[in-house]
């Protein structure tokens, strides 16, 4: 079991990791607040979606991936090798740079974890139906699809398909939301769609968010963290962050000056 621990959702501790001979992340130490929108920021290659992927181990379907340090999620580090990774993976929910839902329908993709995590477990119509509902609700999509349940995920426009991804992880009750450059793929009316929801899942939910647009960082963070080469040079409110960064290579990154 993944168990509370203070009112961190994650602790890293001295996260190193490598890929072959490149070393991607240098002596990572990040505390990351239960149920607040944290978001991170830096140029391209700098480490960020590195360091999400690390904190639900997909960097280990990478066989060339080595890595060092401890990553506590809810005090227990899910590096231990008595952790097992599908409990990992059922606390800690990812979301995608470009929506991926699954070529069925919308109700499918939504139950689609529920029923690979409770094999063997048997709930009533009324309850799937019910839990159904509830993701998207949660998500805000409830009103636009409960008359088209049956209609294929892909129909759906991309802003959609977003949700529908944040949605199908629901049921499973995660704890902690991962999101690698979720709106990148999305108009400015998607966006502000998935920022909107960002707010309304916050609190029950923490959300780590790694983003390359700083106005959305500014917009729906409530701290940030600023990484490059591989290193966190700074992680504060994100207001104070971006007002009065406390090193030069945050402020040159904000103010544009590379990146």
């Amino acid at each position: 079991m993944i168990m509370e621990q203070n009112n961190y959702a994650i602790c890293t501790q001295n996260l190193n990791l490598w890929y072959g001979s490149f070393q991607a992340l240098f002596d990572v130490n990040l505390n990351i607040k239960e149920g607040l929108i944290t978001s991170m920021i830096g140029p391209s290659g700098c480490g960020k979606s590195t360091y999400l992927r690390s904190v639900n181990r997909i960097n280990e379907r990478l066989g060339y991936v080595r890595i060092d340090g401890s990553v506590h999620v809810f005090g227990h580090n899910i590096y231990d090798p008595a952790v097992e990774l599908v409990q990992v993976r059922k606390k800690i929910g990812m979301v995608f740079q470009r929506p991926n839902p699954l070529p069925i329908s919308i109700r499918d993709n939504v139950l689609f974890g529920h029923r690979i995590h409770n094999k063997g477990q048997k709930f009533s119509k009324p309850e799937m139906e019910e839990i159904l509902e509830d993701a998207l609700r949660q998500v805000l999509l409830w009103d636009k699809v409960k008359d088209h349940l049956d209609k294929k995920a892909t129909e759906l426009s991309l802003e959609e398909q977003q949700k529908l991804c944040i949605a199908r992880l629901l049921p499973v009750r995660p704890k902690i939301l991962l999101m690698d450059e979720p709106c990148s793929a999305l108009d400015p009316k998607g966006t502000a769609a998935v920022e909107e929801l960002l707010w309304d899942l916050h609190g029950e939910y923490t959300v780590l968010i790694v983003t390359h647009n700083m106005s959305q960082a500014r917009r729906a963070s409530e701290e940030c963290i600023f990484m490059l080469h591989g290193k966190v040079m700074e992680h504060n409110a994100t207001e104070d962050l971006f007002v009065t960064p406390k090193m030069k290579e945050t402020a040159d990154y904000i103010e544009g000056r590379y990146g």
